[in-house]
C-alpha cells in the first residue's frame, strides 16, 4: 500500500504536469495510469486523499520478510522471486522493495539493436578491422555499426580460434618501433587469411547442400554422409567448374577411386536401354494396370528372363505407377421381396473345375454422360468372366439376359452354384424360374456383408482401378463407354495375366489343362 505522503506527491505532480500520467509514473516509478487517476478523481471530489485505508494487506508479515530474503539473496530481480514464490504481484513487490530498499530504482526496460548484421557481413567488417589502414571508428562508420559492436565480434572470433589477437587500441604510433609494427601487420594478414579460407568453407559446405537439394531433390538437413556415392559423384560433378575436387571430395568424405567408379558407370551406356522399353510396352498395353508381379509374367512369356527387384526398381526410376481408388458400391437392396435362401457358398471360392461355382452382382459406372451397370457372372474355378450385360438401366432385363447366356454355355450335366447378394433382381420371379429350369442351385449372402461376395467384389474392384478410375470420361457418350467396357472384359479374359494362374490369363489357363480345344 502506499502511503499519504506518496499518494499525495503523485497527485500533485499529476496537477503540475497537467495530467500527463507518463511524465508522473517516469519520474517516481509508481503508480499505474489507473491508480493514480483513481487518487486524482478523489482528491478532486474530497479537497484530500483519505490518510488511512481501512483494508488490511493481503499477505502476512512473515511471508513479506520470506520474499525479501529471497529478492536480496537471489540476484535482486522481481520476476524471478514472483516466478519462485507464487506471490506477490509485481506492483506489490515494487512496493515492498521501495520501502525496504530506499532509493532503489526499479528496473527499466533494455533495448535491442536496431542493425542486424548476418555472420558473413560480421567477419567481413572484421576482416576490415584486422587489414585497416585507417581508424577503427571510420571502418565501423562504413559497416553503420558502432566502434564498440566492431571490436566485439572481433573477440568473439579470437575465442573462437579464428584470429589470435584484436587490439581495442588505435593503430600504433610513430614511436613503436619499425619491427614491431611490421610483425603486426604480417599476424593481421595472417588472421585476415585465416578468416577468408573459413568463409570459403562455409560457402563451400552451402553450396554443396544447395545443389544436391536441386539435382537429387535431397532436403538441406539430411546429412550429405547419407548419400549414395552415385549421388555425391553427381553433385561433385555440377559442382566442379567452381571447385576444386579434392575439396569436393574432402566435403563428402568420399575416396577418388570411389568417385572414377561412379562417373565411369553414369558415363557408360544404360545396360538395361532395351528391358526399359519392354517394361514400358508391358505396363502401357495393360493401361497402366500392371504391377512389376504381372509385367514380369508378360516379360517371362516373351522369353525374357529378369528378377522382381530389377524390374521393381527400373519402374520406380520410369515413374510407372498402378493407380488405386476406392469408391462407394452400389446398392441393389429393396426389402425382403421374397425368401431368401441359405448361403452355400460361405466365403469358400475354391473350385475344383469350371461351372462349379458362379458368383454375380451389379455394378454401377457414374460418368458425366450418365450412369451405366454392369452385371457378370464369374467363374470361381479362374475368375473368368462366363457372361456379362452392360445396361443404362439396372432392371430385371439386365440380370435375366446375362444368366440365360450364362446358362447357354453349360453342358447338360452342368449344374453350377449361383450366389448372389440379397438384391432384388435375385429374388424377383423371373430369375427364380430361370434358375430353377436349368437346375441352378441358389446361394446368397448375409445380408449387408459384402465379404460373402468378396471375390465377384475383387472381380469389380480390379476393373474400376485398372480401367474406369484415374481417367477422363467427360467427352464419352454412354454407347462409347459401353464399348470401351466391354473391350476391357474380353482383354480381362483372354490376355490379362493373373499371379494366381502362373502368369496367364483365364482362358490361356483353361487351354493349358486341356479344358478347351
Amino acid at each position: 500500500m502506499y502511503s499519504y505522503e506518496e499518494r499525495k506527491r503523485a497527485v500533485e505532480l499529476y496537477i503540475k504536469y497537467d495530467h500527463r500520467a507518463a511524465q508522473v509514473i517516469h519520474e517516481l516509478g509508481y503508480p499505474n495510469r489507473h491508480t493514480l487517476k483513481v487518487w486524482y478523481q478523489e482528491f478532486k471530489e474530497n479537497g484530500d486523499l483519505h490518510q488511512k485505508r481501512g483494508s488490511t494487506s493481503k499477505y502476512s508479515d512473515e511471508q513479506k520478510r520470506i520474499a525479501l530474503e529471497y529478492y536480496a539473496e537471489h540476484g535482486r530481480s522481481i520476476s524471478t522471486t514472483i516466478q519462485k514464490l507464487g506471490y506477490p504481484s509485481r506492483t506489490q513487490m515494487l512496493e515492498w522493495v521501495r520501502n525496504e530498499f530506499p532509493g532503489e530504482r526499479p528496473p527499466c526496460l533494455t533495448s535491442t539493436p536496431l542493425v542486424h548484421l548476418t555472420q558473413r557481413e560480421k567477419e567481413s567488417a572484421v576482416i576490415d578491422l584486422c587489414t585497416r589502414t585507417v581508424s577503427a571508428q571510420a571502418i565501423a562508420q562504413k559497416h553503420s555499426i558502432s566502434r564498440y559492436s566492431l571490436y566485439n565480434w572481433a573477440w568473439q572470433l579470437k575465442e573462437k580460434g579464428y584470429i589470435a589477437t584484436v587490439s581495442k587500441k588505435t593503430p600504433p604510433s610513430n614511436s613503436h618501433n619499425e619491427h614491431e609494427l611490421r610483425e603486426e601487420i604480417t599476424l593481421l594478414k595472417k588472421q585476415a587469411e585465416i578468416l577468408k579460407q573459413e568463409v570459403y568453407r562455409l560457402q563451400l559446405e552451402r553450396d554443396v547442400l544447395e545443389k544436391a537439394a536441386e539435382i537429387i531433390k535431397k532436403d538441406q538437413g539430411v546429412s550429405l554422409e547419407k548419400l549414395t556415392n552415385r549421388e555425391k559423384a553427381i553433385v561433385i560433378d555440377a559442382l566442379r567448374d567452381k571447385y576444386k575436387l579434392k575439396e569436393l571430395l574432402h566435403v563428402f568424405k568420399m575416396a577418388k577411386s570411389s568417385y572414377c567408379y561412379q562417373k565411369t558407370a553414369i558415363n557408360s551406356p544404360d545396360k538395361y536401354s532395351m528391358l526399359r522399353e519392354e517394361i514400358h510396352r508391358a505396363f502401357d498395353g495393360s493401361n497402366g494396370t500392371y504391377g512389376y508381379r504381372r509385367v514380369k509374367c508378360v516379360l517371362a512369356n516373351n522369353n525374357i528372363i529378369v528378377s522382381e527387384k530389377v524390374i521393381r526398381n527400373l519402374m520406380k526410376e520410369e515413374n510407372l505407377v498402378v493407380f488405386s481408388k476406392r469408391c462407394r458400391k452400389y446398392n441393389s437392396y429393396k426389402g425382403e421381396i421374397t425368401p431368401a435362401v441359405e448361403n452355400i457358398i460361405d466365403r469358400n471360392f475354391h473350385a475344383e473345375s469350371p461351372n462349379k461355382k458362379w458368383l454375380t452382382d451389379i455394378t454401377e459406372f457414374h460418368i458425366p454422360a450418365g450412369k451405366i451397370y454392369l452385371s457378370p457372372v464369374i467363374d470361381c474355378f479362374d475368375g473368368l468372366p462366363v457372361s456379362w450385360t452392360i445396361g443404362t438401366s439396372p432392371d430385371a432385363c439386365l440380370v435375366n439376359t446375362m444368366l440365360e447366356n450364362a446358362i447357354a454355355t453349360l453342358k447338360p450335366n452342368e449344374h453350377p452354384i449361383v450366389h448372389s447378394d440379397r438384391g432384388c433382381h435375385y429374388r424377383w420371379p423371373g430369375w427364380i424360374d430361370r434358375m430353377n429350369e436349368a437346375g441352378l442351385i441358389r446361394s446368397m449372402s448375409k445380408k449387408g456383408c459384402s465379404p460373402d461376395n468378396s471375390a465377384c467384389e475383387g472381380f469389380f474392384g480390379r476393373l474400376k482401378n485398372e480401367m474406369f478410375y484415374n481417367r477422363q470420361w467427360n467427352n464419352v457418350s454412354i454407347d462409347e463407354f459401353i464399348s470401351i467396357l466391354d473391350e476391357y472384359i474380353h482383354w480381362y479374359a483372354e490376355k490379362r495375366v493373373k499371379m494366381s494362374l502362373g502368369g496367364m490369363s483365364p482362358l490361356m489357363y483353361r487351354k493349358q489343362q486341356g479344358l478347351l480345344a
